[in-house]
């Protein structure tokens, strides 16, 4: 992994929130969104923006770019890329170990991301053998559905989930992603689902009930 962005909101972070981007994206595409959020009375808080991988993408005719995974076909269709997830949830795995050999506990740990990103921090947050503060989701899907019930972690059975997604998304349509809040719901899971008029994006609406979410399962 290419080293990563590391924003600090003051001294000596007590929680941290590790975001995944998208692909073809990089750590980059969500500083703004980071720097937006006013998590203060939290205290200190330390973003972590790693970069995916470089790999060829099916869909996109092989050509290499930033990818937690390879995408094999249109809305999951032609089946998943599993090894690269699974060397993927690896390696934020790691940096969920990193955070907390530097002082966070992981109950003050969040993993976000969108639409890949979203993907790999549901597959990682719900398998984590640690109790996470939260697992956000934004403008993706479950990977690995039929796994997850036989290899999630009880440690965060109760762990607070926020999905958002676009009503008009392209990229991953609206029912795939209720099909995921469904699937997740029906495991028991504490699910908080927002939707939004927009594309496969971020809005302004999102990135408040976002930040009020945080400040939610990040106070002390």
């Amino acid at each position: 992994m290419e080293p990563l962005i590391e924003i600090e909101t003051g001294a000596h972070p007590q929680a941290s929130v590790i975001v995944l981007h998208g692909l073809g994206a990089s750590g980059d595409d969500f500083v703004p969104v980071c720097e937006q959020l006013d998590l203060t009375s939290v205290g200190a808080v330390r973003h972590v923006l790693p970069h995916a991988p470089m790999r060829p993408v099916t869909i996109n005719g092989g050509y290499v770019m930033p990818a937690w995974y390879d995408i094999l076909g249109l809305g999951g269709m032609a089946g998943e890329d599993e090894a690269g997830l699974r060397a993927s949830q690896l390696l934020i795995e790691g940096l969920i170990a990193r955070e907390v050999a530097r002082g966070v506990s992981p109950a003050r740990i969040v993993v976000a991301g969108f639409s890949q990103g979203c993907a790999m921090a549901l597959l990682t947050g719900l398998r984590h053998r640690e109790r996470l503060a939260g697992i956000v989701g934004l403008s993706g899907y479950l990977p690995l559905a039929d796994t997850t019930a036989a290899e999630r972690s009880a440690a965060n059975q109760g762990t607070p989930i926020f999905l958002a997604h676009g009503r008009f998304d392209p990229m991953i349509a609206l029912p795939r992603a209720q099909a995921s809040r469904d699937a997740l719901r029906a495991l028991g899971y504490d699910v908080q689902w927002h939707e939004y008029p927009m594309e496969h994006s971020v809005c302004l609406p999102e990135i408040a009930d976002l930040q009020r979410f945080l400040l939610q399962v990040l106070s002390p």
